[in-house]
């Protein structure tokens, strides 16, 4: 089987940073918070095995994808510009697209704003939900959870890059994706007068499915970029949302798989469990194929990789003769 091989496209004013792997239909993925292309590690062997066209993307702001300066920069209309680039530059008119956790919620903005690019969509950990008039999602969630949620402690410029230099990259990538198997919504709610890192677990013993090469690997290129590029994604919610009035109450209509862990921190969130294991979930989704809801966590793809492969390709070959 052919080796992943890298990239860099010239694309919508930056360059994108790709891996690849296989040949056949293309496959895209986009990683989440706080990850890379690396995330997507077990799944991109996988897929060139069973005939597909792997292609795993460092978002822009991280890796070796380039970081425009600006929080303005780093809209969900940005991101979707980038992707809907690359596969032009790759001479791709339709793919399967697959995105985890941040990936998840600009692949619904790829569904909404480009479906004629897509073949299927698999969601991971984060659903989609239709937009309303009243409110933003950080303002409901405000409302909820208080300003200790880390969405807003996220949202001043400079305030959570400092809170994680405190305790240092290394710390604060384990901490952030070796804790996630554990993490719960109160450990992600800084009281008043403290940070996040004062709330999020502390991790002395890496889970079994991240090892110590793992976290130097992402800790090598966050030292390199750091993570105001990444935390700018937090920084545009509000600013998304707004942006995306003229899809008010409307729902997404490309075929779609969801794959979340049991014990997703997303799924912790008020109401969220019951909506993606409810109607209200296919309403706003109505080409929903099937919710799958899998022993795990937020990083369900890394902790299962085996299981999560197995539902992904199924799902991916049952359409190959949309291709």
């Amino acid at each position: 089987m052919a080796e992943i091989t890298h990239r860099l496209i010239k694309t919508n004013g930056i360059t994108i940073h790709i891996a690849e792997q296989g040949s056949g239909p293309a496959v895209v993925l986009l990683h989440g918070f706080p990850e890379l292309w690396y995330s997507w590690r077990h799944q991109m062997p996988a897929l060139a095995e069973a005939g597909f066209h792997a292609i795993a993307l460092d978002m822009r702001g991280y890796g070796e994808s380039e970081a425009p300066v600006g929080i303005e920069n780093y809209t969900s209309f940005h991101v979707v510009g980038d992707i809907i680039g690359v596969l032009d530059a790759l001479g791709e008119k339709q793919v399967f697209l697959v995105g985890h956790d941040w990936g998840s919620t600009i692949g619904w903005e790829v569904c909404r704003l480009r479906p004629d690019r897509l073949i299927a969509y698999v969601a991971v950990s984060v659903p989609f939900r239709i937009r309303e008039p009243d409110s933003s999602a950080i303002q409901k969630m405000t409302k909820l959870l208080g300003e200790g949620f880390y969405w807003n402690t996220f949202q001043e410029p400079g305030r959570a890059e400092h809170d994680f230099a405190s305790i240092g990259t290394t710390s604060a990538l384990k901490n952030i994706i070796g804790g996630g198997a554990n993490l719960k919504l109160n450990q992600v709610i800084a009281p008043k007068g403290k940070e996040l890192s004062a709330v999020l677990p502390v991790v002395k013993k890496l889970p079994p499915w991240l090892t110590e090469d793992d976290i130097k690997y992402y800790t090598k290129h966050f030292e390199k970029t750091g993570f105001t590029g990444p935390i700018n994604y937090y920084r545009n919610m509000h600013r998304n949302w707004e942006l995306a009035a003229p899809w008010t109450n409307t729902p997404i209509h490309t075929k779609v798989l969801f794959i979340a862990g049991k014990d997703d921190l997303v799924l912790d969130f008020p109401g969220s469990m019951a909506f993606v294991t409810g109607p209200a979930f296919r309403e706003a989704v109505p080409n929903l194929q099937e919710v799958i809801i899998l022993d795990g966590s937020h990083f369900i793809h890394e902790e299962q990789p085996q299981r999560f492969n197995h539902e992904l390709i199924s799902f991916l070959t049952g359409l190959k003769s949309d291709v």
